[in-house]
């Protein structure tokens, strides 16, 4: 069986399964099953049958597993919000459209030869900077949760940060491939770029209050540099490098102070000092109460979970049990539901998601290749763990979606742009020489 129509197989299989997982929540939710249930479950495999054509004719030599893989964790999140929210699956929906036209609009426009976007890659490192620092603009920026992630176009908001990682990864693997062997010697006067990345990273700290994007982007510079010298110095420096900006931070900022309180004391015998109230609470009923009550979700779902649709998502009153369900906490949601046996499943998707991405970059026959298909899987898998480790409390909790999973349309938008990059780097590296 050629590799494409493996694609396709997987894809028929992925939309009987999202068909599957609609029916039980409208039946959970409803009592009944009617064609609106089955409706997003026809036009989500429509529209990947679509995206897989594209493929075919772009990149007919590529990995035949990660659209497959990506479709089925864009379903499990459609699925999970639609029964949170239906308006907002609705609208997740309209943006895995808009990404599903991005990802065939970026493997048509570099499906001839993708390196060329190392002639710019000085252009992609200033953007990159751009991007974050906009956030930090008064009167563009908005703060969430405490955090300054996003800027907003009237009623429009934007995550710049996601598109930013995409740059930087780019910048990174072009200006690596070409310094590699300079840098490997040490000498200082080529890391002054890398150096300046380490410094936007710090600055994204500060300015938006966010551990977890300075995580995100400080770790994809690390693990490329160590992918590029093989030197586990430097990776070793930068760690260091790394805490000691962290600490400075934390015991600077108010914000990144409460999140790693928040992370090390969950629970309070004693109350303490509230600050969205102002008043005196227990911590759990105030600063910790999201991540207390994402911990009993989790509980709740035992190792078989409660089945899709049955969860206990909100007060007797109708009310939220959990803000923010669908975007930081949709894997507690989703851990419920499914339970514990459902929830590894879904993480050994997204880990095979991230093998496949590192067999890509270990087959790719050029520096370059190499460096972006690492530093994209690497991102990948990073990004999952920040979030999945802050919802289980092994690190403290940030704001970073779930790939593919969480809803929002910065996030969607710009991991299939990070797909459409693993697909173009795998067909290249797969394709017969004579071609």
């Amino acid at each position: 069986m050629s590799l494409r129509n493996r694609e396709l197989l997987n894809l028929v299989v992925v939309g009987a399964l999202t068909a599957l997982g609609f029916a039980s929540v409208y039946i959970a939710r409803q009592s009944v099953v009617s064609t609106a249930s089955l409706s997003y479950a026809a036009f989500f495999l429509a529209l990947y049958l679509v995206a897989h054509l594209v493929a075919r004719y772009a990149v007919p030599y590529a990995d035949p597993y990660l659209l497959p893989i990506a479709a089925l964790l864009t379903a499990v999140g459609l699925t999970e919000i639609y029964r949170i929210r239906p308006g907002d699956a609705f609208r997740q929906g309209v943006w895995i459209i808009i990404a599903v036209g991005v990802f065939a609009g970026t493997l048509w426009s570099l499906r001839r030869d993708y390196r060329r976007l190392e002639s710019y890659k000085y252009i992609f490192g200033l953007t990159a900077i751009g991007l974050l620092v906009l956030p930090a603009l008064p009167g563009l920026g908005a703060t969430v949760n405490g955090a300054r992630l996003w800027i907003h176009f009237g009623s429009l908001q934007f995550q710049p940060g996601e598109i930013a990682k995409l740059c930087l990864i780019v910048f990174l693997a072009a200006y690596l491939r070409e310094k590699r062997e300079v840098l490997a010697q040490g000498r200082l006067k080529d890391f002054g770029p890398l150096l300046l990345i380490w410094g936007g990273a710090m600055l994204v700290l500060v300015e938006t209050n966010d551990l977890g994007s300075a995580l995100l982007y400080f770790g994809i510079f690390l693990a490329m540099l160590y992918v590029a010298t093989g030197r586990l110095l430097f990776t070793g420096i930068g760690l260091a490098l790394f805490l000691g900006g962290s600490y400075f931070v934390y015991t600077r900022v108010a914000h990144v102070h409460e999140r790693v309180t928040i992370w090390l004391h969950p629970w309070t015998d004693h109350k303490v000092y509230c600050a969205l109230t102002g008043e005196m609470k227990l911590r759990q009923d105030c600063g910790s109460y999201q991540l207390v009550k994402s911990l009993y979700s989790i509980a709740n779902g035992g190792f078989g979970g409660t089945g899709l649709g049955k969860e206990t998502l909100e007060t007797s009153a109708g009310h939220p049990l959990i803000p923010s369900l669908n975007t930081d906490f949709i894997y507690s949601a989703l851990a419920q539901g499914l339970g514990l046996i459902g929830v590894s499943a879904l993480v050994l998707l997204f880990m095979v998601f991230v093998l496949r991405g590192m067999r890509i970059a270990l087959l790719a026959d050029d520096g370059f290749s190499k460096l972006a298909g690492a530093g994209l899987t690497f991102g990948f898998a990073l990004q999952t763990f920040i979030i999945v480790g802050g919802v289980l409390r092994i690190i403290p909790l940030t704001g970073i979606t779930l790939p593919f999973v969480s809803y929002g349309g910065s996030s969607v938008v710009a991991n299939f742009v990070l797909l459409a990059g693993l697909l173009l780097i795998s067909n290249r590296a797969n394709a017969p020489r004579e071609a």
